[in-house]
């Protein structure tokens, strides 16, 4: 049996706290700009047109995936975050994949955007099949772009 970083499930209200606290302290939120009430605000509308998981790792909430169904003839990936602590150990490529078997099963594209400062971000996706679509500069913060990536399992028509 290979060992797991943690346990992936649905999100909880109870999860809250833990996420908000990991997100308040994660880049690359802090360089755009993100505070304790935008995040409040996520999940004071969550589950909204969205659906979440949970990275659970010692009984804590440390890994959180948001998807956003129905977008560009896919799903969009709105946030993959890990908790800086328990970074380098597997969860975000567990969260991804658990993500993509989700997604390739009932469409064709998943879509996640990282900002052009976050080199160890783009990396990661390409490293799991994802390709530079192209950025949208200044749409989070003037001075920077966020680039749109997508993988696909092939074209939504044959």
């Amino acid at each position: 049996m290979t060992n797991s970083p943690g346990r992936i499930r649905d999100f909880n209200p109870n999860d809250r706290r833990a996420l908000v606290e990991m997100l308040v302290e994660s880049e690359p939120w802090i360089t755009l700009g993100y505070e304790r009430t935008d995040w409040d605000q996520l999940f004071d509308s969550f589950p909204t047109g969205r659906e979440g998981y949970v990275m659970e790792s010692d009984g804590v909430a440390s890994g959180l995936a948001v998807l956003r169904p129905r977008v560009l003839l896919g799903d969009y990936l709105e946030l993959l975050a890990v908790a800086p602590a328990k970074r380098g150990k597997g969860m975000g490529t567990a969260l991804l994949k658990y993500v993509e078997r989700i997604v390739f099963g009932r469409t064709k594209n998943l879509f996640v955007c990282v900002s052009d400062f976050n080199g160890d971000a783009r990396r990661f996706y390409e490293q799991h099949g994802y390709q530079l679509v192209g950025p949208m500069p200044d749409l989070l913060v003037s001075g920077h772009a966020e680039l749109l990536m997508r993988k696909t399992v092939g074209p939504v028509r044959k």
